[in-house]
């Protein structure tokens, strides 16, 4: 089916609109996916909080152009497809490897992590990284423990006094 100039032109700014400026984007071959097996990534990246498009490459390319996606212009070859989010690029790069590991066929060509260009095999490693939620549990894990600490410190003092005041007391006693 041959796309007329008007509907080249929609799918030039929808993709404009959407993954030329996200600032975290995934370049995946897709060949050999079955329609199931799509859907089933489609509903993962969902799930994640990201999108999927399959794109035609040099509408892809035009749409990127000037933007940060633009870095990764030499993985648009062959069927292709780009997941990307706006919010946490863990929980994409983890969604795509847990497909990819049920679907060896997945591709990752490279990607883009706040408009910084990634190569494929790191995919995987962002994948093991913590969440967003996980460092933030951390994070303020961190920041309460010295103020516990402190707090705890403060309640033994009074306690250790009382102590040392009672023993001073039996001695005294007993002499």
């Amino acid at each position: 089916m041959a796309l007329t100039r008007a509907s080249k032109e929609q799918l030039v700014s929808e993709y404009g609109g959407g993954l030329a400026s996200a600032p975290h984007a995934f370049v995946l071959g897709f060949q050999g996916i079955k329609v199931g097996q799509a859907d089933d990534l489609r509903r993962r990246i969902r799930e994640s909080g990201g999108s999927y498009e399959v794109v035609k490459n040099r509408l892809a390319l035009i749409a990127v152009k000037g933007q940060a996606l633009e870095s990764l212009s030499e993985h648009f070859n062959g069927p292709t497809a780009v997941a990307f989010c706006n919010d946490d690029p863990v929980a994409l790069a983890k969604a795509l490897t847990d497909f990819a590991k049920d679907v060896p066929v997945l591709q990752f060509k490279g990607g883009l992590l706040d408009g910084q260009a990634v190569a494929g095999e790191e995919i995987r490693a962002i994948a093991a990284l913590p969440s967003r939620e996980e460092l933030l549990a951390k994070l303020l894990y961190l920041m309460k423990s010295p103020i516990s600490r402190f707090v705890q410190g403060l309640g033994a003092i009074p306690q250790q006094f009382v102590s040392v005041l009672s023993q001073i007391s039996s001695q005294k006693e007993s002499a």
